[in-house]
């Protein structure tokens, strides 16, 4: 066969398999699966419930592939990752149900995103790590990493500002923290930038605060919704820093300040603070006042010659 006659069999032959792949939910071996996508989520392998409900329910949902570009009998995740483990955790299941979608990286990613917002959202904190480690990994620049989101330019800024501040291992520790929105990540980030608080002991707090909540058993008496071990944990590690702040405020020497009489009057006061000395003069006359400020520079280097002399 001719070497154009040959492409475009291949071309017909690829066409004719989209379409069967496009119209027909295929069962899997979760083996021949790859997932190297972008991480988007921080607790993908909390999957116990779901295993459980797909051994007694079945697999309602299918998952989405597309066909490795370099080896025939292999796909790559598109979506549907906490079914995948689910199945693959399972030793009543070893098929998983998949739609075989013809996508290239970007389409993916997109169908990534999509879904994702489409069923549960992701977290603030979710997407802003997620946003990042596009960032870092040369996805494209902020404004497509916006349109791929879904959101402005300045917020995948923002978001990426709040990522590189929490840092991975800590937004790790704490988890996706539903409920906790942008405003209150922002002043964590905040809180973390301005202070000294070791990273290493934010994720301890955290990791003691999820343990706790998970470690507690719901009785009869709980009648309202439990607590989300990540939203405790945050709660915890933003505790943790507004004590570190207060006590670092706390252990900052007090401005002194003194009393300046003239005459037998008040005159006013100065106070002194971390190499700072400032002079407040009332119930002065106005002629004074204006001989001072005319004096001051003066004033000021002879004051200074006569500390020298008694230093």
């Amino acid at each position: 066969m001719a070497p154009g006659s040959m492409m475009s069999s291949n071309r017909a032959l690829r066409s004719a398999r989209d379409a069967v792949d496009a119209h027909h939910v295929w069962e899997l071996d979760p083996v021949e699966i790859e997932d190297d996508r972008f991480a988007d989520r921080l607790d993908p392998n909390d999957v116990d419930d779901l295993r459980a409900s797909i051994e007694q329910n079945g697999q309602t949902v299918p998952i989405l592939v597309r066909r490795h570009p370099n080896e025939s009998s292999r796909y790559l995740l598109v979506y549907g990752r906490r079914r995948l483990e689910a199945i693959r955790s399972s030793d009543k299941i070893d098929k998983v149900r998949a739609l075989i979608a013809n996508l290239d990286d970007s389409a993916a990613l997109r169908a990534q995103v999509s879904e994702n917002t489409g069923r549960r959202d992701l977290s603030y904190i979710e997407r802003a790590l997620f946003a990042r480690e596009l960032l870092d990994n040369s996805f494209g620049t902020q404004a497509q990493i916006a349109e791929v989101l879904n959101v402005t330019r300045s917020a995948v800024s923002m978001s990426i500002s709040v990522a590189k501040a929490i840092g991975s291992d800590l937004a790790q520790a704490i988890g996706p923290a539903h409920g906790i929105g942008r405003p209150r990540w922002e002043a964590l980030s905040k809180e973390l930038t301005e202070g000294r608080t070791d990273q290493g002991e934010l994720c301890e707090v955290a990791s003691d605060a999820r343990n706790k909540v998970a470690a507690k058993e719901p009785s009869d008496d709980d009648d309202g919704p439990q607590t989300d071990p990540s939203v405790a944990a945050f709660e915890a590690v933003s505790r943790h820093l507004k004590k570190s702040a207060s006590r670092v405020r706390d252990s900052k020497p007090r401005p002194r300040t003194t009393k300046l009489v003239l005459d037998g009057v008040s005159a006013g006061s100065i106070k002194k603070s971390n190499r700072r000395v400032r002079l407040d003069l009332t119930n002065v006359d106005d002629a004074f006042a204006a001989w001072l400020e005319s004096q001051a520079q003066d004033v000021l280097k002879e004051l200074h010659a006569r500390w020298k002399l008694d230093a």
